[in-house]
């Protein structure tokens, strides 16, 4: 008993121990023991050690709030294996509440983190541009215009290297461009109409397409009739049969 009450006068006398741990003895009350004419003080003790109990189970208890806490700011932390030891430290204690602390600062320093009326305000001013009457409409619409995004943008890129424009042309300039092959296009088409009709205006060729219309269905009925008089199936053959009957 003596080797543990020195024991425990040495640790209460420590520079790490609270200073209102030891308390000499005052009064008439005797200590328990002496050494070497040294009182050790030892009539508080119980209840110090009481109260330090109770601090032990209730640093536990802290300890379990704190993780629920950090579960419900952090749910992407997993549990680690202290929840499941019995001696809890300060330390561990402290790590959480870092942990916590230094999300919250993350979170105030993040620009983009928006607050729920403004998270609502985008969501129905979505709503409104793509004609969305109800909120389960949105990811849907969302996917479709994310669709035709992905196709406009694919065709602008072919469209850019069919016509060697530079990749940072504007849609208005890759229009344009389309517009003017179109003239060169409908142009060439015209020349060469005209160059087949033997005409260098519309009215002529509407003219050449009438009388087109008359002489061809005479013409045609005159060579079917050929053909059968002669008993013969090909145009090429006329020629020589009419000769054959002179």
């Amino acid at each position: 008993l003596l080797k543990v009450l020195s024991r425990i006068d040495s640790i209460l006398r420590s520079p790490r121990a609270p200073p209102l741990i030891y308390q000499p003895s005052r009064g008439p009350v005797k200590n328990y023991i002496k050494e070497n004419g040294q009182g050790c003080g030892f009539e508080h003790l119980p209840l110090t050690i009481e109260m330090w109990a109770d601090q032990l189970m209730a640093l536990k208890d802290l300890h379990r709030s704190l993780r629920k806490l950090s579960l419900e700011l952090l749910p992407w932390h997993s549990a680690d294996p202290q929840d499941k030891r019995e001696s809890i430290r300060v330390e561990d204690l402290q790590f959480i509440v870092d942990a916590i602390l230094e999300e919250i600062e993350n979170k105030e320093k993040n620009s983009q983190t928006s607050s729920l009326p403004t998270l609502s305000a985008i969501v129905s001013h979505f709503q409104k541009l793509f004609d969305v009457n109800s909120l389960n409409g949105v990811y849907p619409r969302m996917n479709e215009v994310y669709t035709k995004l992905g196709e406009m943008t694919n065709a602008m890129r072919n469209l850019h290297e069919l016509l060697e424009l530079d990749s940072s042309a504007p849609p208005t300039v890759v229009v344009d461009t389309v517009g003017k092959l179109c003239d060169i296009i409908n142009k060439n088409v015209t020349e060469q109409v005209q160059q087949l009709l033997g005409t260098q205006d519309i009215q002529s060729i509407i003219n050449k397409l009438e009388e087109h219309e008359c002489f061809f269905p005479p013409f045609q009925a005159l060579i079917q009739d050929l053909l059968c008089l002669l008993e013969i199936s090909n145009l090429d053959d006329i020629l020589p049969a009419v000769q054959n009957l002179k």
